[in-house]
């Protein structure tokens, strides 16, 4: 997903910089060629290439930039293997902001070579049709259900026809997660008051493409919140935050939704705007930087970035109201990439999650490495992504446990198909399942 902070924006800045397609790629004079990139890289790691590394992609775009290289085939090849998972970022003494470089080189790449007529069309349907526009993308979600109900996908899948259909389209098939009753993608309540003492006032992101597949965690999410003292606001009009357009290289249609949202939000009022969504989050808190030369919201876009918090930032602020009811499960978790290294949140999800009495977290292998899902890099470069996920499931069934925990629904898609590939009955749990579970087995009567 797009480009996050973990600390508080800068002051803006309008000097003259290096750029592609009219943005800031200056920092790749930051790069001083260490290397310690190297071994925190996917794609690197899978590859073994120079070019498939930070370091490599960092000369590419560079040479890009003065003039002094083209966008060939082979220049467009290892520039979208990227995932832009930003495990080099954490790494990196220098402190190169990877992310936005390689932000900036797919909205150049997307300028010179938009593709062919199907990738176009690909693009039209998600970027403009379905994501920015809620009522599409429910109409959407609603056909996909009725093939998945009407069993015709168990029918396709079994008949061998996905096999006939061309290039990635059988490897998104297969990606197709499953899609809620139409009561579960319901809006969720304008307001949900506090209980208890109120704590805070905050907005909740409800998302795109988590309302309309993840509506049950939208709705545990303001559950946990209201029960620990937050007053949630749901504000109407809000949508998609742009975060897979600017991963994908749209950076004008990401600068729209972005002012869209901030706009929505600041009616609000709040305190804090809580995202239980990894990418949307980094992309969300780094608002500031997307509009930094719109005169218009940069203040804006700045005072927008401060209040954004991922739902685990916020709630170990303080310890978590209880009593808890006892979770007795043993779970494993795994680091979206746009929590651990788009907004440095490592340890505040196991915090809440040893505030679960009963609950045993086993520790797996590459639990921060990138699970290949990464926006849409697993509909756009399934090879890779089938690769990495598969190192990722391996690990994941290597620590025993019974459910891997995580929090950003593309790598809840990703893991649980990888699983499903394997015959593992291990479950795939957002990190406020749990925490609502708890909480509300604790307010049960006794039977």
């Amino acid at each position: 997903m797009a480009h996050g902070v973990a600390t508080e924006p800068g002051p803006l800045s309008h000097a003259a910089t290096l750029e592609l397609h009219g943005l800031d790629v200056d920092g790749v004079n930051k790069c001083v060629h260490c290397g310690l990139c190297l071994a925190s890289c996917p794609t690197f790691s899978e590859l073994g290439t120079e070019m498939d590394s930070p370091r490599g992609r960092i000369l590419l775009i560079k040479s890009l930039a003065e003039g002094r290289i083209g966008l060939t085939d082979s220049v467009v090849t290892h520039l979208s293997l990227c995932l832009d998972c930003r495990a080099c970022e954490t790494v990196c003494p220098a402190g190169v902001p990877y992310g936005r470089l390689i932000e900036a080189a797919k909205a150049e790449m997307e300028r010179q070579r938009p593709g062919g007529p199907v990738r176009r069309l690909f693009r039209w349907l998600n970027f403009e049709l379905l994501l920015p526009h809620p009522r599409m993308l429910g109409l959407a979600a609603s056909m996909l259900r009725l093939y998945q109900r009407s069993r015709l996908q168990a029918l396709v899948r079994a008949s061998g026809l996905l096999r006939l259909l061309p290039g990635t389209l059988p490897a998104w098939e297969a990606l197709l997660p499953e899609v809620r009753s139409a009561s579960e993608r319901a809006p969720l309540p304008e307001l949900v008051p506090a209980k208890g003492a109120r704590r805070a006032r905050v907005a909740q992101l409800t998302g795109c493409v988590q309302q309309v597949v993840f509506g049950p965690h939208n709705r545990a999410t303001a559950r946990v919140l209201a029960l620990n003292g937050a007053e949630v606001v749901v504000p109407r009009g809000q949508g998609c935050c742009g975060a897979l357009h600017a991963h994908a290289g749209d950076h004008a249609r990401a600068q729209e939704l972005a002012r869209r949202l901030i706009s929505v939000f600041e009616a609000a009022r709040v305190d804090a705007v809580v995202v239980n969504t990894s990418g949307c989050g980094a992309h969300m808190k780094a608002y500031w930087h997307l509009l930094k030369d719109d005169p218009a919201y940069a203040e804006r876009a700045r005072a927008f970035s401060l209040k954004v918090q991922d739902i685990a930032e916020f709630l170990t602020q303080e310890p978590l109201r209880g009593p808890l009811a006892p979770v007795p499960m043993t779970v494993t978790y795994h680091d979206p990439c746009h929590v651990v290294h788009g907004q440095k949140i490592r340890t505040q999800p196991r915090q809440l999650l040893a505030q679960i009495p009963g609950l045993k977290l086993v520790e797996g292998k590459e639990a921060d490495w990138c699970c290949g899902s990464a926006g849409i890099y697993n509909l756009t470069q399934p090879e890779m992504a089938t690769r990495l996920q598969e190192r990722k499931v391996t690990n994941l069934l290597a620590t025993g446990a019974e459910a891997v925990v995580t929090a950003n629904p593309g790598c809840i898609i990703q893991i649980v198909q990888g699983l499903r590939s394997k015959g593992s009955a291990m479950k795939v749990l957002h990190l406020v399942e749990l925490l609502d579970r708890a909480s509300q087995a604790s307010q049960r009567p006794e039977a």
